[in-house]
Parts: structure tokens; C-alpha cells; sequence
């Protein structure tokens, strides 16, 4: 028989609150999640606990035991490295895709920076900086791309969101430079062939690497 619709709104619910205690650090990496207390405190049963925990393993936020049980996936620095490596090798070549529809149109791109700008929380110019890049791939039109995108993105916003924690740094600092970053990309589609847009995105990911840490990320 199948999951009746308020099943799948509860499962849909419990997936979005526990995504979002994991990313905004409420629940801390390595931390148990038992069905049976996160259905509690929730104030659901185990089973839309169940199936959203299933669902967060397979965006990369939670990893089961050998005995089952589940935590809250601990990254590294061996993980930010494929990170990085994945995104050298999509974000480049969707920028080239995607050069021409922002050389026709780059409003989603400007009303993006324009909500960064006005970001009050690390975590929300977390979210704006990803979404910026998302919108790329999206209007690359390569599905596949896309794709690949959307599996690693919850795994990107959980490592930023911890390393701008662990950093303590400045909403200020942090939103500013990101504007500025996602502004000359900005330009670049408008003024540039698409070949450099693939260039300077490249050089974009690069310039990524300075946020490799060279012990654990502290929690």
C-alpha cells in the first residue's frame, strides 16, 4: 500500500526541520540521531523519522553504523577535497554553458547579490552564495550538470556553515565578499565570451581552496 499524503507531508516536514538543525549547527556532527527521540521531540512517529533520515543519508547530512544506527555526518578535510574537485569540474563548464542566457538576461543573478547584500545571518549568505551558483547550472540546460549539483549541495552548505562557525567570522566581512566575487562574474557573463566566463568561474573555485583547513573542522 502506499505512503498516504499526510505520511508524506509529515516524512516532507521532518526532512526540512532536520536538514535544517544539521546545517545551522543545532545538532552537532557525530551526533546520534535515535528514531525514537527525534520522533519525540518532533512530536511524530518513527516512521516519517525513518524514511527522513533515509532521505538526509542520501544527500550526505547523515551516515549509518554498521549496526544501524544513524549520526549526523561528521565531513573532513579528505571530503572537502572531492567537494572542491567536483566543482572544478561542473561549475567551469556550466559557466560556458550558461554565458549566453545571462549575456541575454542576468537579472536572477543580480536579485540574487542583491538579497546577499542584505543577508543578516553567515547562514543565510551561505544559502544566497549557493543558490548563486545553482542558478548557473540551472540555466547551463545540461541536466546531468544539474544534477550532480543538487547531490552535493546540502554536503557545500553544511561544510560552509561549519567552517564560518568554526572561523567565527563576520556576517559583514563575509556578505561583502561575496558580493564583490559574484558581482565580477556578474560582468563577466555580460562582457566576456564564454570561454573566459569558463576561466574566471574556474578561477572562482580555485581561489575555494583557501578554506581548506588543514586539521578538523571544530564543531
Amino acid at each position: 500500500m502506499p505512503p498516504s499524503s499526510t505520511t508524506t507531508a509529515r516524512s516532507d516536514i521532518t526532512v526540512s526541520r532536520l536538514r535544517q538543525e544539521i546545517l545551522d549547527g543545532e545538532i552537532s556532527p557525530g551526533a546520534l540521531l535515535a528514531e525514537s527521540a527525534v520522533a519525540l521531540r518532533l512530536g511524530v512517529s518513527r516512521v516519517p523519522v525513518r524514511e527522513a533520515l533515509f532521505a538526509l543519508e542520501r544527500e550526505g547530512l547523515v551516515e549509518f553504523s554498521v549496526t544501524g544506527r544513524a549520526y549526523v555526518k561528521d565531513l573532513s578535510p579528505h571530503d572537502f577535497e572531492e567537494l572542491y574537485a567536483l566543482r572544478l569540474a561542473l561549475e567551469p563548464v556550466a559557466a560556458r554553458l550558461a554565458a549566453p542566457v545571462f549575456l541575454a538576461d542576468s537579472s536572477r543573478l543580480e536579485k540574487n547579490i542583491k538579497a546577499t547584500g542584505k543577508a543578516s545571518t553567515l547562514l543565510q549568505v551561505t544559502h544566497l552564495d549557493l543558490d548563486f551558483h545553482e542558478i548557473i547550472l540551472e540555466a547551463s540546460g545540461n541536466a546531468r550538470l544539474l544534477k550532480l549539483w543538487h547531490s552535493l549541495r546540502s554536503e557545500l552548505e553544511l561544510w560552509l556553515g561549519r567552517l564560518h562557525r568554526s572561523k567565527q567570522l563576520q556576517t559583514r566581512g563575509t556578505r561583502a565578499e561575496t558580493v564583490t566575487s559574484h558581482e565580477g562574474l556578474v560582468h563577466a557573463f555580460k562582457t566576456k565570451s564564454p570561454i573566459e566566463c569558463e576561466r574566471l568561474m574556474r578561477q572562482h573555485i580555485l581561489s575555494w581552496r583557501e578554506w581548506l583547513p588543514t586539521t578538523e573542522v571544530d564543531a
